[in-house]
């Protein structure tokens, strides 16, 4: 029994990959690599998933994908996590009445989860996000949103322990991000001007749980020049209103 919770961890970060993997699949050796496991453990793990009908792989190009056993799952525990359906509405608006691309978020332990996208009018969008992208809190719009409403032990643990700046460089020091959280408790949401991609913004705003806890993000991205700082006022106030609304619909 001791080696049940390892391989428990091991396995769960193989269906995580995938999850940022959701159109293209992976293979093996990629799959193995990002998780740190030597690809026959990964390969072990996966036909073993696979006879759960957890992963499922593509026979004629050989790469992974999750399988349908996880819709499954994921619909039977909808009811108690889920907020999609309610977001839904959100995201539509903020994209119809903006013509940015819009998103919803979720918090899933030290990451932020895309559920939803739905892009605007204008002709030219931003790629950085997508359904079922991962980012560390911190990263993204999303992420920052959710990580300013945390507790402060929480944070000063997550940024001790995170070493943004190692991945992402020096605009996500811990300094830097400290100054993005306080200002979004200041402004009420969240900026990312273009730290991920030059040129490619997204603002965010936090839904909150029933216990005040932070859970979710609604988020708009787009190029540089439509969110200067006149249209950020504009745009904030859009997500804070469509923010407050899913915060109210939660049971």
């Amino acid at each position: 029994m001791s080696e049940s919770p390892s391989v428990l961890a091991r396995a769960a970060g193989l269906l995580r990959e995938l999850s940022r993997r959701t159109a293209s699949g992976a293979t093996t050796t990629q799959v193995a690599k990002e998780v740190g496991l030597p690809r026959a453990t990964a390969h072990r793990l996966l036909e073993a998933l696979a006879s759960e009908g957890l992963v499922d792989r593509d026979g004629r190009t050989g790469r992974w994908f999750l399988g349908p056993e996880i819709y499954v799952l994921g619909v039977a525990s909808a009811a108690r996590y889920d907020l999609t359906n309610e977001a839904r509405g959100s995201v539509l608006r903020l994209a119809k009445e903006t013509g940015e691309s819009a998103f919803f978020s979720v918090r899933r332990g030290d990451e932020s989860v895309v559920l939803l996208r739905e892009d605007g009018d204008f002709p030219i969008r931003s790629y950085v996000l997508h359904e079922g992208a991962r980012f560390p809190l911190g990263v993204t719009s999303a992420g920052i949103a959710i990580l300013a409403y945390l507790p402060q032990r929480e944070v000063d643990d997550y940024l001790l322990g995170a070493d943004l700046s190692a991945r992402w460089g020096d605009s996500h020091s811990d300094a830097a991000v400290r100054e993005r959280l306080a200002a979004t408790r200041a402004h009420g949401w969240a900026l990312n001007p273009g730290l991920i991609v030059e040129g490619s913004w997204g603002m965010a705003a936090t839904v909150f749980d029933n216990a005040g806890a932070p859970g979710w993000a609604l988020t708009l991205t787009g190029i540089e020049q439509r969110f200067r700082s006149e249209r950020q006022e504009v745009l904030g106030r859009l997500l804070l209103e469509e923010a407050h609304r899913l915060t109210k619909s939660v049971g």
